[in-house]
């Protein structure tokens, strides 16, 4: 078992929907008592009608900032190859200041082609787009440590992915938060793998808060992954209609567990 907390996070996909129902549900989930409040960084729906009502991201985070006053703020995931790696340090900051220091930077390597289709990115490799996200994450740190003023906290670093050789390896590297998807038995053989990665790099893996993708009760599945070590568990609801029913259950789930 963790010292750490259980947290609970949602994904208000930023789909199908108004901003004006995405604003009500931001709302809606700082009042239910959400830990995190996550969208995701594409410019298409990744599911329903393709061409879809759909919102770009940091825009909308910035605005969250604003909106919200406890919940901390973050994209699961940003693409890392949609922005200039020093102007997204800059982005990032820019937010930490304008929510006091509520914002966390997710960040993965990319995999939705029609985004860089649409928008003229270049699609390239799987392995490809990992070796770029490699790169960027020290120039992040790097722009972070030169901006005036600097953000108001060490911004903590969510990195999404399983990936075994690569995207693990990154996390070891500069993860505060990792988060995955998958059963039990698929989290467990990662976070195994995980610990080799944060040994070879010499990196406690306890500083590393574990997260996940989770559906359904937390009664179902809470538990065993709780005894792997994931601390943080979190919910996804898509547009038009905002439901938060699931949400409601894993933060009353939580506030069980940590009494």
């Amino acid at each position: 078992m963790t010292s750490r907390p259980v947290r609970i996070g949602v994904q208000i996909q930023p789909q199908h929907a108004e901003y004006s129902a995405i604003r009500h549900a931001a709302a809606q989930v700082e009042e239910i008592g959400a830990d995190i409040l996550f969208n995701w960084d594409h410019f298409y729906p990744l599911y329903g009608e393709p061409e879809g009502l759909h919102f770009e991201c940091w825009t909308m985070l910035a605005a969250w900032a604003e909106q919200t006053s406890r919940v901390e703020i973050g994209a699961l995931v940003t693409c890392n190859s949609y922005r200039n790696p020093e102007l997204l340090a800059d982005m990032a900051r820019t937010v930490d200041h304008i929510s006091d220091g509520r914002l966390i930077l997710g960040i993965g390597s990319g995999w939705f082609e029609k985004d860089y289709q649409e928008y003229g990115y270049e699609f390239g490799t799987a392995g490809g787009r990992l070796d770029d996200l490699a790169e960027s994450l020290p120039r992040i740190e790097s722009r972070w440590a030169k901006l005036n003023p600097a953000p108001t906290r060490k911004i903590p670093t969510l990195i999404g992915g399983g990936g075994e050789k690569k995207t693990l390896r990154l996390v070891a590297k500069h993860a505060d938060i990792w988060h995955s998807f998958g059963d039990a038995k698929t989290i467990e053989r990662k976070v195994a793998i995980l610990k080799q990665h944060c040994a070879d790099v010499g990196r406690d893996p306890a500083e590393i808060e574990i997260s996940a993708a989770v559906q359904g009760k937390p009664a179902e599945t809470g538990q065993a992954l709780l005894d792997l070590g994931v601390t943080l568990f979190t919910v996804g609801t898509g547009g038009p209609d905002y439901d938060f029913t699931e949400l409601r259950d894993w933060t009353t789930w939580r506030d069980e567990v940590n009494g």
